[in-house]
């Protein structure tokens, strides 16, 4: 369930309102000359409006821009600043790509010499993301890239006025869609640059700027997989809480938890249940009847604060939809994930991370001098991953916790064996069977005496 766009509606009227009047002006007209092909265009969440004491809601609607934004040309850079563009750095290394959540940051209106800036902003921006569970938890399941993009000049358009154009490698521009926090950027440039990191499954523009603002392109990348961008000024601290934001919709597959009052068409929602999992047509007496949405979670006290219930208001209709809590960061900034977004965002970093990662090749069988050995990452915090070793199925509890097995210590039999570790995430955060079921890893190896 998507309900309309807030301002997509608008956009649709003024086009069709331009084609009755290229059909009225009659044949022989320049209007009725063909039009130029339209843009390709893409959907992005609008950041709520700063809220200069209290609390700042997290978004206001979504809004159709240009792919390519303001389709200006590449910026012309010296031979000096051209070598240094497109360096790819991998600043946050835990494992391999295969096995881990891969975050590639690029940086606009970043110049040659203000790259050392951009890997300093880049460096604290994760910091950001990883002050908010789960990622607290889990940050070591994350590799963050950056890719230097070198702009001809510092800052990005619209700052500090919306008339102030900068010359920058990604096209990054505030006033997007006429409105001044919304911060977007070319696509297909950013795509350009992103394609130089060895993997990206979630992408993050940071813009040279103190501004607040950003904007959520939550749609995946058709060509190169990721998950979405989140752009966000590196120099204003609300907007690397859009980013996180933002992130729960790429990653966590999270649905808005504000809502519009006194919108006409979003005073109630009368459709179909909702396919995200953080709102609901459903009370909490009917969750618990039916076993179903955050049924597993009511009553409990969310980290956002307060008791997880039904609560009126999201997915922008004030009535008819309800959510979990009354102020996690799908709804307000600054907050942190409730609960059952909490087990959202763990399920996601699951769908593209492994806990068990062989070091010693599964391809070849293990004789007595070696040694199967698996690379599990550790969790933040006093609770790990719980790593046993089954020998033809039987448990080596000795072994327990271990991620290195020596072959010559199994005392073998004669004939082939196999060899298996298993490792296993026991998270309390995570009730729902289906997402528990995904939280393991394994390995197995063949092995002769």
């Amino acid at each position: 369930m998507r309900p309309p766009l807030r301002r997509g509606i608008v956009t649709a009227a003024l086009a069709a309102t331009a084609v009755m009047a290229a059909l009225a002006a009659g044949p022989g007209t320049a209007a009725a000359a063909d039009p130029p092909p339209p843009h390709p265009k893409v959907q992005v969440e609008i950041p709520g409006p700063e809220a200069a004491t209290g609390q700042t809601l997290a978004g206001s609607g979504h809004t159709l821009v240009p792919v390519n934004g303001q389709g200006r040309p590449a910026p012309h850079l010296s031979s000096p600043a051209a070598a240094a563009d497109g360096e790819v750095r991998k600043v946050i290394d835990n494992g391999s790509t295969a096995d881990r959540l891969d975050i590639v940051m690029v940086g606009d209106g970043y110049t040659a010499d203000q790259l050392d800036q951009f890997h300093a902003d880049a460096k604290e921006k994760w910091g950001e993301i990883t002050g908010v569970e789960p990622y607290t938890t889990y940050q070591n399941l994350f590799n963050v890239w950056t890719v230097d993009a070198v702009s001809a000049q510092s800052g990005v358009s619209g700052d500090p006025a919306q008339g102030d154009v900068k010359d920058t490698a990604l096209g990054s521009y505030f006033w997007c869609d006429g409105i001044e926090r919304l911060l977007c950027i070319d696509q297909n440039k950013v795509d350009s640059y992103v394609a130089k990191a060895p993997q990206a499954d979630l992408v993050i523009v940071l813009a040279n700027s103190a501004k607040y603002g950003g904007a959520g392109y939550n749609e995946p990348s058709k060509t190169l997989g990721y998950e979405g961008i989140s752009t966000a000024s590196a120099g204003n601290a609300k907007s690397g809480q859009v980013a996180i934001h933002e992130t729960g919709h790429s990653l966590g597959k999270l649905a808005d938890e504000y809502f519009y009052p006194d919108t006409p068409g979003y005073e109630h929602y009368s459709g179909p249940e909702a396919d995200q999992s953080n709102i609901s047509i459903l009370t909490a007496d009917q969750m618990a009847a039916d076993r179903t949405k955050w049924y597993r979670w009511l009553g409990e006290t969310s980290p956002d604060g307060g008791t997880v219930g039904a609560y009126e208001g999201g997915g922008y209709y004030v009535t008819g939809l309800n959510r979990p809590t009354d102020g996690s960061i799908m709804r307000i900034l600054g907050k942190p994930f409730n609960l059952p977004g909490v087990e959202a965002m763990i399920a996601g970093f699951y769908r593209h991370a492994s806990i068990a990662t062989p070091v010693t090749s599964t391809a070849r069988t293990l004789r007595p001098s070696d040694t199967a050995r698996v690379v599990v990452p550790r969790l933040a915090g006093a609770r790990q991953l719980t790593v046993r070793w089954y020998l033809d199925g039987r448990e080596l509890r000795r072994y327990e916790g271990r991620t290195a097995v020596p072959v010559r210590g199994l005392d073998l039999g004669r004939g082939a064996h196999d060899l298996t570790v298993r490792v296993l995430d026991r998270t309390p955060s995570v009730r729902d069977p289906g997402i528990a079921a995904g939280l393991r890893g394994a390995a197995t190896w063949g092995v002769r005496g």
